[in-house]
Formats: C-alpha cells, sequence, structure tokens
C-alpha cells in the first residue's frame, strides 16, 4: 500500500490517506498517484476487502 492507513475498531474501517503526498506518475501519465492500495487488500481477521485509489488530474 501507498500511503493508506486502514483500521478496523468493531465493525468500524477507518481509512486514513495524507493527501499532501504523492506517489508519482499514474502507468498512462494522465494522473498523479495520491494513495493506493495497489489492488483489493483483505482487512486482517476479516471476510472482508477493500480496494483504494486517490489520484488528481496533472
Amino acid at each position: 500500500m501507498k500511503n493508506v492507513k486502514l483500521s478496523v475498531n468493531g465493525n468500524t474501517l477507518t481509512i486514513t490517506v495524507d493527501l499532501t503526498q504523492e506517489s508519482g506518475p499514474s502507468s498512462s501519465g494522465k494522473t498523479i498517484i495520491i494513495a493506493s492500495t495497489e489492488g483489493n487488500f483483505p482487512l486482517p481477521g476479516r471476510a472482508e476487502f477493500v480496494g483504494l485509489n486517490v489520484y488528481r488530474k496533472k
């Protein structure tokens, strides 16, 4: 994961992303990646998955 923090407290998922950081350009070069789970990420000890991409246009 890039610039993503996940925490599960009971039945609540909290996602934290620092919007001031950049992880570089996307593969197409059209956007700047801010944060990504880089695919579907399983939540530890649970049956759910999360897939997240945060980006902005160049």
